[in-house]
């Protein structure tokens, strides 16, 4: 937990040169809760935003707390009202971007700034106090939603009235689900279902620090909405002799409950999903999973939870993004090059949860790869970001954010336009006047194959 120096007293100097580093989330103890510590805390770390005002452009969070400040009579932190801390609590969405790429003032810094856990810190205190509106529960309830809308008949019924005007203003009016947020499709025919057809034995290569054998975490997104995208994955690790198979069970990761600070429920989400993990890396598996965010969540958020966990770090050293797995393989030349296909030029936007890996663009590294293929990247944030993109009150800010990707996907007018998150291309697409159908790097990795 954030250590706590009185804003009047927090002194001014240039940031630290030094690695970030994060502390352990504090999460269980009593005085995490605590509302009066809280705002001490909250007050403190704006004062210092206040003063450096550098992250101003990466979301609304900050705008939020520099009007309030600057409306105020004293037009410093001490004049804000503490009942409006909440107002900058909710416009961060946890994308870390803030920590990772533009506070100097980060552990090991004296001040230790963590701006994204001391906001998941307002939100659980919140959510202690208070829970959350039913429709935030059941948009973040993505385990419990999808498994209903994509049973049999239910799936197309579902997919039919999400693109029903008529039906998306009822929508709006009682969850709060913006009438223009594009929602994903589903499918009855669950990747789960399909994996039966995908499995093929391969004898794995193990390479420096990857085990040749590798484990699919198929996520929420990836089993029910997204299907086709794991078969991707299966057809792209084959066809580079890696024995794949999918995890034989899971649970939403937790990352949308956290973004709620519904603490309760990441902790059974962990529960679930840990000790199903770490038998297949005691197996000798790695893991990769479709979804940044997912993959952030094993490997940042539930190991700062969890610090003394064995299993929990088990399966954090386990976990791979799936192109920095597949650039593993190239830098031993195990990665096959027979590609079949050229992509042209392809616009690249990269997921907020994917840059605080701190692995690299190894997603454009492993598409640079192909012949006549010219990659633009676009270091910047979609969004979306979980739910905030498709609620009603978030949805306009959102677009705004947005706008700077739509404007350089535009420009470019590219052959393909494509984000690791599925969900934050989808927004971007939607909003752009060029790209008709966004897609998953593994997708147009398997169309440069020819597979």
């Amino acid at each position: 937990m954030n250590s706590e120096i009185p804003a009047e007293k927090a002194p001014r100097r240039e940031g630290s040169l030094e690695a970030p580093t994060r502390h352990p989330i504090d999460w269980r103890s009593q005085a995490y809760y605590q509302r009066d510590s809280l705002d001490r805390e909250l007050e403190r770390v704006y004062d210092i935003c206040h003063g450096c005002r550098r992250c101003v452009s990466l979301c609304e969070a900050f705008p939020t707390l520099f009007d309030l400040v600057d409306e105020s009579p004293t037009m410093e932190v001490d004049g804000v009202d503490k009942a409006d801390y909440q107002q900058v609590v909710d416009q961060c969405y946890l994308c870390d971007i803030c920590y990772m790429t533009k506070c100097p003032y980060v552990p090991p810094h004296e001040w230790n700034v963590d701006f994204p856990h001391l906001m998941l810190r307002a939100k659980a205190v919140r959510f202690k106090e208070q829970g959350a509106r039913l429709s935030h529960r059941v948009l973040t309830s993505t385990d419990r939603v999808s498994a209903l809308a994509s049973i049999p008949l239910v799936d197309a019924t579902v997919n039919a009235l999400n693109g029903n005007k008529a039906f998306r203003r009822v929508l709006e009016s009682t969850l709060g689900v913006h009438r223009e947020a594009p929602l994903p499709k589903y499918s009855h025919r669950t990747l789960r279902k399909r994996a039966a057809e995908l499995g093929r034995e391969l004898e794995p290569v193990p390479v420096d620090g990857v085990s040749g054998k590798v484990a699919l975490f198929a996520t929420c997104y990836g089993n029910y909405n997204s299907p086709h995208l794991g078969e991707d994955f299966f057809k792209v690790f084959q066809h580079n002799d890696i024995h794949i198979e999918l995890v034989d069970r899971e649970r939403c990761c937790g990352m949308p409950k956290l973004e709620l600070g519904d603490l309760d429920s990441v902790v059974k989400a962990r529960e679930a999903n840990i000790p199903v993990l770490a038998g297949w890396v005691d197996k000798g598996y790695d893991i990769v999973a479709p979804v940044p965010s997912c993959v952030l969540m094993f490997k940042q958020e539930l190991p700062l939870m969890y610090p003394d966990d064995d299993e929990v770090k088990k399966v954090q050293q386990a976990f791979y993004d799936p192109f920095e797995y597949l650039w593993a393989r190239h830098k031993v030349n195990l990665l096959k090059l027979d590609f079949n296909n050229a992509l042209g030029d392809v616009s690249y936007q990269v997921a907020c949860h994917l840059r605080v890996q701190n692995i690299g663009l190894k997603t454009r590294d492993v598409l640079n790869l192909i012949s006549d293929t010219r990659v633009q990247a676009q270091e910047r944030c979609s969004g979306h970001d979980g739910t905030y993109a498709v609620r009603r009150e978030t949805r306009d800010k959102a677009v705004k954010i947005a706008r700077p990707v739509v404007r350089k996907v535009d420009q470019q007018q590219p052959d393909h336009f494509a984000s690791d998150c599925p969900m934050a291309a989808t927004h971007i697409a939607n909003l752009t006047s060029s790209v008709a159908k966004p897609e998953h790097p593994m997708t147009l990795l398997r169309q440069a194959y020819g597979l």
